[in-house]
């Protein structure tokens, strides 16, 4: 099954994709929040020393 897309018969906004994604950047859970948790540690950091 290639680029298979389901959409609803009415107006509604789901929408069901193929569940396979090819990127050049495959970007795992862990990875999102391990950057959230910097970038959250560095505005405080900011924030604390430079005012």
């Amino acid at each position: 099954m290639a680029n298979q897309i389901n959409l609803p018969s009415g107006w509604g906004a789901l929408t069901r994709f193929s569940e396979e994604f090819d990127s050049k950047f495959m970007i795992t859970p862990t990875q999102v929040i391990g950057f959230s948790v910097v970038v959250l540690l560095l505005r405080i950091f900011l924030g604390a020393f430079l005012g």
